[in-house]
């Protein structure tokens, strides 16, 4: 049996699988693509999360989007992060090219070009479904995290959230928020001193501080009503596809702490809402996070551990989160351990670093009689990666250098008018994008005060109208009664003094 064959036979077997699976591409031995010796991916194993990585234009978008196709034809339904702008096509078919063709013919995989259906969601001005978040639902842990706050000021946070769970104040947004805080050390202080204990009014402006940093990356379109409901991140269209959602972020891409907090609340809500699913055959949602280092380059420690947490348990709800980014290391390694499938793209040695970071990656793939990693990784072309898996019973998958399928769908943005089509035609735009204002904390707080205030002025106007009238009162009391004011001005005294004073004359 010749090396070709033997390697054949090797990947058809690491790669054989039961149950449903998609299809990445045609493994590669010595730069050729060796037709028919696909590389499969169990459903099963999807929610084990990934990772795909590469130097910039190795085609991780590209991969990215034969996923999410690929699971959608499943009826598995997918979220993807949109950083760059270049994920909306999916909307649209692929208009074929003859390299496109060759490329599968090497493979041995028919094309055929589809359009997939597509909810376009967006966190900021941008148009699309408005993903908002009430800060009730945040709750006073991960406000706290996402805040990096000391534990007295946590504390301080708890607190807030207690009074207002105990007056039945509603936190919407942050200016409710915000109000609280103000009133706990101005007008409600005694309020709150007699109820809580005594609260800083440093603490209490620090934390008005962070909460204004994060208003200044655009948090108060994220913060209010009509809240999102994560369930309808998993519909399926008629055909039985699966809706590839597609967060439009292109203008947050400087406002790593906005991301992050977008990030770790919509994850801690979807932790919270599914259901215990254990180990089933398919995922229930697959999350793709592009450039993940923006999640963690920003992150403290506190909030570092909670997105950890949520990666290690998130799976049992039939969720997987892939990360995407340019290399591994972007991504702490408690995270990283957690992944189950990797796609490695090219990387690029121009300096010392970059060599160094080639060796860690390639200790991070199983070892292979086929190839030399650290070579292959720094040899791969455009649309080519290195792809280690999970099989159905999660053990570890052959390495296999793969030629990977082309997108289905159209691998460029869309047209201004092909975009208003997709999201005037939308169901969740309907729902989601009316702004609801209703009477929360701050508009409570707001009448509270002022009715005080004005009891106050009347109170002040009836006390000083008491003493006004009791110092008249009081004066003219004094005149009537005092006897001696009354001989001395009394007619018959005067006579009396006047006739004195004559004889004395005389």
């Amino acid at each position: 049996m010749s090396t070709k064959d033997e390697f054949f036979a090797h990947i058809e077997k690491g790669y054989t699988t039961k149950g449903d699976y998609i299809t990445m591409g045609a493994a590669m031995l010595n730069g050729e693509t060796v037709t028919n010796a696909h590389v499969k991916v169990p459903l099963k194993t999807l929610n084990r999360h990934g990772l795909i990585a590469g130097a910039t234009g190795t085609g991780k978008t590209k991969t990215l989007q034969v996923i999410s196709e690929n699971l959608s034809e499943k009826g598995i339904p997918v979220l993807l992060m949109d950083l760059k702008g270049d994920l909306s096509g999916i909307a649209q078919p692929s208009p074929g090219h003859p390299k496109i063709d060759e490329r599968h013919e090497k493979i041995g995989l028919p094309f055929e070009p589809k359009s997939f259906p597509v909810e376009i969601l967006s966190l900021s001005e941008q148009d699309g479904v408005k993903l908002r978040a009430t800060v009730s639902e945040f709750g006073p842990v991960l406000l706290s995290r996402i805040l990096d706050l000391s534990d007295t000021q946590s504390g301080i946070v708890s607190v807030v959230f207690k009074y207002c769970d105990d007056n039945k104040l509603p936190l919407l947004d942050l200016k409710d928020f915000k109000k609280v805080l103000q009133y706990a050390t101005g007008e409600g202080k005694k309020e709150f001193t007699e109820s809580y204990g005594r609260i800083s009014t440093s603490s209490t402006g620090t934390i008005l501080r962070k909460i204004i940093e994060l208003e200044q990356q655009g948090a108060e379109l994220f913060f209010g009503e009509k809240s999102f409901d994560v369930d309808d991140l998993t519909r399926i269209d008629s055909e039985g596809r699966g809706y590839i959602n597609i967060i439009r972020l292109t203008d947050i891409q400087d406002k790593p702490k906005l991301f992050s907090t977008f990030m770790l609340s919509l994850l801690a809500e979807i932790y919270d809402s599914f259901p215990e699913q254990g180990d089933s055959d398919r995922p229930e949602l697959i999350l793709f996070i592009d450039e993940a280092h923006l999640i963690f380059k920003e992150a403290s420690k506190a909030l570092l551990d909670q997105i950890e947490s949520i990666v290690k348990l998130i799976r049992s709800k039939g969720i997987g989160l892939y990360f995407v980014t340019q290399n591994p290391t972007d991504v702490p390694n408690a995270v990283l351990a957690q992944l189950g499938l990797k796609v490695q793209h090219a990387l690029r040695a121009f300096t010392a670093r970059d060599r160094k970071a080639i060796k860690l990656t390639a200790e991070n793939y199983p070892e292979s009689d086929y190839y030399d990693t650290k070579e292959v990784l720094t040899s791969l072309g455009i649309g080519e990666a290195l792809i280690a898996a999970l099989d159905e019973k999660g053990r570890p998958t052959p390495l296999a250098a793969t030629m990977l399928r082309a997108p289905m769908s159209r691998m460029d943005v869309l047209t201004d008018g092909e975009l208003k089509s997709v999201i005037s035609s939308s169901k969740l735009v309907k729902k989601y994008n009316e702004v609801v204002d209703r009477e929360s904390a701050y508009e409570i707080l707001n009448e509270k005060i002022e009715k005080a205030e004005a009891l106050a002025e009347k109170e002040q106007a009836k006390s000083a109208a008491r003493k006004t009238s009791s110092r008249r009162t009081s004066s003219r009391r004094s005149t009537r009664q005092n006897p001696v004011i009354k001989v001395l001005t009394s007619a018959t005294f005067i006579r009396g003094v006047l006739g004195v004073l004559k004889k004395v004359i005389r």
